[in-house]
């Protein structure tokens, strides 16, 4: 079990480096001044204490087991004291049984008043890529799944992430928070990972994480903003400051590493590649792949991509590169940069270049490793819904709607006896979904700030006609969570069942896009949500009367 703990308003000097969590231990969100690329800014911060919260945050490790509970995570913020480390709460590790304890706290650590209000403090915590089956009010998106957590208050996430094992994220899911700092990757390793035979290395050190970063807080951002630096893994290089510290990722000569590459961006995608170095491709969101190599790849936010890398070149510094596709696409002084460095190579920037790369990957070319195919095959879906991006009033529209958050979240709404899509808040945004029915949505390219990452909560779907491809495989196509919708000509095609009940955003995940209004919420089988809503802890409910209450 993991207690994530209360959220503070702190200052810390330096980012923990390979820090992480699991199978027990507390969270703490922190307010903090951070310089990941030599500009100093307030952040919002996790770590496994006060004193070693970091952007990204804390790497949260599992292992899959049987029927495991994933972690139970409790907040609180900003909170009057700085919790005592001899009083803090444990939840015990176990398959079935949660042990639950209240937060202690006593001294607080004082930070800027104005650094206080210009940072969201009302955050909600969504886990990018689980399916909360049976727990759908522990999915995190303000609006849709839950109120915010108010300040003072805490609240405990606990769910059972049933088979699951891969590479995933957190981060908020209220506004545009995340973008301020708080987001981190979740690893649950597979004990029987049908591909452990192909790499020898798979740790917190193997975890590589791309970002976007601002010089701006978000609460400052009207429509959108161009993001001023690159950061891999919590460090990067502005294009006009000075030769700041890059990450280093090391290795060994002779060993195959299994490195888990996350995109929490907020805005750009990323061509990532390592200097002489091809990878072989073999999870994709959480989902195991045919083994793939490539020598580079397009990220999207919120894609992952687990990766095995032979060290077998000359001892020496690589570059890895993670060219986005907005603001300063170069790779000068180290920009858009980390190093590769083989033990025993100089502790220098390195001097390779990406030059023969000739083998980027093509989505078409991912199969998972499941061989079941698209739900439906090649027939018709239950259920077929084309979707039309548009703007309206300078906002985002799906189908002419443009998403507004409801004060009341959709969750409630539904388990308060509302059933129709006609009667769901926000109008035009719902769209209520029969249990166990194959769904086929068709997303055109082309739309104003495209390519659009789309992300579906509470399930992965088969991606049946990818960007950049007129062709349709129902038979073993990519098979993901989040799919880009390309350009003027593509009608990117996904599939899924509807066995998860629950409300579920889809959305762009180009945060600025979402909080836009580009985003639309499927109401999946609201009978069953109705019946189950006597399995809904007690302090969800109240989330809502005491955010209501402080905001």
């Amino acid at each position: 079990m993991f207690s994530f703990g209360s959220f503070l308003v702190a200052y810390v000097l330096a980012a923990a480096v390979h820090a992480a969590i699991g199978p027990s231990g507390d969270m703490y969100i922190v307010n903090a001044d951070i310089s990941p690329d030599g500009f100093t800014r307030p952040a919002v911060l996790a770590g496994s204490s006060t004193l070693d919260a970091s952007h990204p945050g804390v790497l949260v490790t599992a292992k899959k087991v049987d029927h495991p509970h994933f972690p139970s995570v409790a907040e609180c913020l900003p909170c009057e004291g700085r919790p005592d480390e001899n009083e803090r709460h444990q939840l015990v590790e176990g398959r079935h049984d949660v042990h639950r304890h209240q937060h202690r706290t006593s001294t607080p650590v004082p930070a800027s008043k104005s650094t206080i209000q210009m940072l969201l403090l009302f955050p909600s915590k969504h886990w990018h890529g689980l399916f909360q089956k049976g727990s759908s009010w522990a999915d995190g998106p303000a609006g849709v799944n839950q109120c915010p957590i108010t300040p003072n208050n805490s609240f405990l996430y606990d769910f059972d992430v049933g088979d699951q094992a891969g590479t995933y994220w957190y981060h908020s899911h209220l506004g545009t928070q995340y973008c301020d700092g708080l987001r981190g990757a979740i690893v649950i390793y597979d004990p029987k990972d049908p591909f452990r035979h192909l790499y020898d290395v798979d740790d917190e050190t193997t975890v590589i994480t791309l970002a976007d970063w601002y010089h701006i807080r978000s609460t400052s951002v009207t429509n959108k903003a161009m993001f001023d630096t690159t950061l891999i893994n919590g460090l990067g290089r502005n294009h006009n400051g000075k030769a700041t510290k890059l990450a280093v990722v090391n290795v060994v000569y002779g060993k195959r590493y299994r490195f888990r590459i996350v995109s929490v961006s907020c805005d750009p995608n990323f061509i990532f590649s390592i200097d002489a170095h091809n990878m072989t491709i073999i999870e994709v969101d959480g989902v195991n792949h045919m083994p793939l190599t490539v020598d580079s790849l397009q990220i999207f936010s919120g894609q992952r991509y687990s990766v095995v890398v032979a060290a077998l070149q000359p001892i020496n510094n690589y570059w890895i590169r993670a060219l986005p596709n907005l603001g300063y696409t170069t790779f000068e002084r180290g920009i858009n940069s980390a190093i590769f460095r083989y033990s025993g190579a100089a502790i220098e920037d390195p001097t390779t270049t990406n030059s023969s790369l000739h083998n980027p990957l093509v989505e078409t070319k991912l199969h998972p490793l499941d061989t079941s195919g698209a739900p439906g095959g090649s027939g018709p879906a239950d259920i077929s819904l084309c979707l039309h991006i548009t703007h309206i009033n300078g906002r985002f529209a799906i189908n002419g709607a443009s998403f507004e958050p409801p004060s009341l979240p959709v969750l409630l709404q539904i388990m308060s006896g509302v059933r129709s899509a006609q009667s769901l808040l926000p109008i035009g945004n719902v769209y209520t979904l029969p249990r166990n029915k194959t769904i086929e949505l068709i997303m055109p390219g082309g739309s104003s700030g495209a390519p659009h990452p789309f992300h579906l909560h509470g399930h992965n779907f088969d991606v049946v006609r990818s960007a950049g491809s007129a062709e349709y495989n129902y038979h073993n196509p990519v098979r993901r969570d989040v799919v880009s919708t390309g350009f003027a000509g593509d009608n990117v095609t996904i599939r899924f069942t509807t066995n998860n009940p629950g409300p579920w955003f889809l959305h762009c995940h180009i945060d600025w896009h979402l909080d836009n209004g580009l985003a639309i919420v499927f109401a999946e089988d609201v009978d069953t949500i109705e019946r189950e809503k006597k399995k809904v802890p007690n302090e969800w409910k109240e989330l809502c009367p005491m955010y209501q209450s402080a905001h």
